[in-house]
């Protein structure tokens, strides 16, 4: 029995070949089939070039296994996760390596209702199984149809808006050559239909699993370019930049200016609190004081969760939250079954833009103005919590206040930073930030300090 390595702790990523393959796709989609026992699941799959053999060889796998399939095509992961939640079916799987280098795909898996599967939830079974490949034979097969989910899909986007609302905006849309382009179309054919004044800007909108402008993924400085650059050309009103699978969005002022993730996720929870007060906004620990901000201005609750989807996810419904924010640019909703979209957050600050008349760049001014951050800065160690432990050491006799939710949280007053491993890669990610009216030393100060430390 080898051991599969492609199973991660919230999904499946691996090196094509030696660690995903056609044979260890089959036996994933078998797994899921025997462990879960669903009558119909979901499944989709992005654009690259592997991903289409690898969901064939799953849903042989689910068949086999007895389940039928639902294959809605190439889809980005919400569409999954809209699917799973949306029909009469009992969960999903998406195929999709998200923004990962060339040479991996991967997989990322939901129950019923959209209920995420991921380490503690049950992946680890499915990877015992299909490590043993002990599978039980079936009386009965599964079978597979095509179904085309985007009709209900964009149906579903369009209750976040108020058409008669929104006023006439040019919106920069970079689909990276991934799979959101075909959403894009299909929500600006219902604008043309219900004569929303929105205008739409494609730039590297056809998918194209060769990538040939790069992997999506906005997060990286170097890709942010071309979505700024088309904003400053075009005069628009804000940028939208997505990642391959499109689960995440990204978005730009009209000055072609990058809005860390951080901010959308005040400006968010302030569209759902302008609609109604008292609503709860869950949000991660990596950066929390402007969050903290927004929430008691508009009459919200904030409530603090785990960074990483399925925690997320968890303490949203737990607490009924309306909205949920992670500032790597991952935005949750109630109304999505607590899933994450990559299309609902533009949409709701296009919302936000109409209903306030301002523009993207005064929204979020005074929020950086108040709390400036580092954004997230990720450093290789050789041993991360060693790392931890030297920081901590080094400004213990500050006695600043300690939380430990994710990571290592250490609260100055003036400024706080937290600093985690990563649950995906072999990093050390630091983010940092200062209230700007108690502090004189600017952000560049930290950043230096806390380098030094790190890499010292």
């Amino acid at each position: 029995m080898s051991e599969l390595t492609c199973f991660k702790a919230y999904d499946i990523r691996g090196k094509l070949g030696s660690e995903l393959n056609e044979d260890i796709a089959y036996k994933i989609g078998r797994a899921y089939g025997q462990i879960y026992q669903p009558r119909t699941i979901v499944i989709g799959s992005d654009v690259r070039l592997t991903s289409e053999s690898l969901k064939q060889a799953t849903i042989q796998g689910l068949n086999d296994a007895g389940v039928n399939v639902l294959d809605l095509g190439m889809t980005g992961t919400e569409e999954v996760y809209f699917g799973a939640f949306h029909l009469d079916v009992q969960g999903g799987i998406e195929v999709t390596a998200s923004h990962n280098p060339m040479d991996y795909n991967g997989m990322k898996l939901v129950r019923e209702n959209s209920r995420p599967i991921s380490a503690d939830t049950g992946l680890k079974d499915i990877q015992k199984l299909a490590e043993s490949a002990e599978f039980k034979e079936v009386t009965l097969k599964g079978s597979t149809q095509k179904y085309n989910i985007l009709p209900e899909f964009t149906e579903h986007l369009m209750n976040y808006i108020d058409p008669a609302r929104i006023r006439p905006l040019k919106l920069v849309v970079n689909a990276g050559n991934g799979a959101a382009g075909h959403v894009i179309d299909a929500i600006e054919e219902k604008f043309k239909a219900l004569q929303i004044p929105v205008e739409f800007i494609k730039i590297h909108h056809d998918p194209d699993g060769t990538f040939p402008n790069g992997i999506p993924n906005p997060i990286l400085i170097e890709n942010r370019g071309s979505t700024s650059a088309a904003v400053l050309e075009h005069k628009a009103d804000m940028g939208i930049a997505w990642d391959g699978d499109f689960d995440r969005c990204f978005l730009f002022d009209e000055k072609g200016q990058f809005i860390e993730g951080y901010y959308i996720v005040g400006l968010l929870a302030q569209a759902f609190l302008l609609k109604q007060a008292g609503e709860k906004i869950v949000h991660d620990p990596r950066l929390v004081w402007n969050t903290l901000d927004i929430t008691e201005q508009y009459q919200g609750i904030a409530v603090q969760s785990k960074s990483g989807h399925a925690f997320i996810k968890d303490v949203m419904r737990e607490h009924n939250a309306v909205y949920g924010g992670e500032m790597s640019a991952h935005h949750y909703f109630r109304d999505f079954a607590y899933c994450d979209s990559g299309m609902i957050p533009w949409l709701l600050a296009v919302s936000v833009l109409s209903e306030t008349r301002q523009t993207l760049s005064s929204l979020v001014e005074d929020m950086i103005q108040k709390f400036p951050c580092s954004g997230e800065i990720n450093f290789k160690v050789q041993d991360t919590q060693q790392t931890i432990q030297k920081i901590f050491d080094y400004f213990a006799d500050q006695q600043p206040a300690i939380d430990r939710t994710d990571g290592v949280s250490l609260d100055f007053g003036a400024w706080r930073l937290n600093v985690r491993a990563s649950n995906t890669e072999p990093l050390l990610r630091l983010n940092i930030e200062s209230r700007r009216d108690q502090n004189p030393q600017p952000m560049q100060h930290y950043i230096d300090l806390l380098t030094s430390l790190i890499q010292d």
